[in-house]
């Protein structure tokens, strides 16, 4: 029988998929669909210290291999988000979630995740410094090795759970920012975060969304997030979740080939709120096939292959 359970920061997950952040709201709001008791966890809406609205509209362009989105993390605030959408989610999720941070400045960091990660249905924060459609934070913490790591060093003194931070595709290489990251003091590292991209309208030749320009995601990032994964197995020796174009079971084996411990399944869940019930359906079916029967054993196979 195939087992898919996989461990992150000691906390079991019985299988390694997790919706990711910004793509599944709270949580509660998939509960109309199906049982998401069947996740590995949750990665909560990006939240930041204060309420935020977000960027004016129109936000979102769809493209031929996924979409483009500057929705600019709009979310009700932390204390709201510990109050009210955690209240919300734990009658009908009995398990346990990933808070995702964003913020403007390191105090702006430091605040938010101290309120979340009181949470006793929190076992991680995931913080989020490679939003490429914030003006004033994301991609300013997120692109320098130096500054990502002295913002991960400060928040990790103020953070009791595993801390995660959520790099960018959006540089050089991606490596040096993970290393400047593990030893700022991170337990784990996920990505990939979303490209840079835009769209045109043909009638008017403006672009599409208000902010211009916006994080492509979707099915037509997944070779360059594999890529990215692989590499940074490579340097560092604290667990990976991996995301990014991910839309089926062969891609969750592939990534953890690659040395990812665990998977998000991001825009997927916008065409298709099925879509992660699907691919933990499907996993036992392709693990079956590729001789595959504990999902924790093939972790970095790539790199022994």
């Amino acid at each position: 029988m195939s087992n898919l359970s996989v461990s992150l920061f000691g906390y079991t997950l019985k299988n390694p998929i997790i919706p990711a952040s910004g793509t599944f709201g709270f949580g509660y709001e998939f509960s109309e669909y199906y049982d998401i008791n069947c996740l590995g966890s949750i990665a909560l809406k990006g939240t930041t210290l204060e309420p935020r609205y977000g960027n004016p509209l129109p936000r979102i362009a769809e493209c031929p291999a996924g979409m483009i989105n500057a929705i600019g993390l709009q979310n009700p605030g932390a204390e709201a988000v510990v109050n009210d959408e955690l209240i919300k989610l734990s009658k009908v999720y009995e398990g346990k979630v990933i808070a995702n941070v964003g913020g403007h400045s390191v105090d702006e960091y430091v605040k938010a995740v101290e309120i979340v990660s009181k949470s006793d249905m929190v076992f991680a924060v995931e913080l989020n410094i490679s939003c490429p459609n914030v003006k004033g934070g994301g991609l300013a913490f997120g692109t320098d090795p130096k500054t990502a790591e002295n913002l991960t060093r400060e928040v990790k003194k103020h953070c009791d759970k595993p801390l995660i931070v959520k790099l960018s595709p959006n540089v050089t290489d991606v490596t040096e920012l993970a290393k400047a990251v593990e030893i700022g003091g991170a337990d784990g590292i996920s990505l990939i975060n979303t490209l840079l991209g835009m769209r045109l309208c043909l009638k008017t030749a403006k672009p599409i969304i208000s902010t211009i320009k916006g994080g492509y995601s979707g099915i037509g990032v997944y070779p360059v997030a594999l890529k990215m994964i692989y590499d940074v197995y490579k340097v560092t020796k604290i667990p990976i979740i991996g995301m990014g174009g991910v839309s089926s079971a062969e891609n969750v084996i592939e990534m953890m080939y690659a040395g990812a411990s665990a998977v998000m399944v991001g825009t997927q869940n916008l065409i298709d709120p099925y879509a992660s019930k699907k691919i933990i359906d499907d996993l036992p079916k392709v693990m079956e096939r590729y001789g595959i029967e504990k999902l924790s054993d093939i972790i970095g196979r790539a790199h022994n292959a």
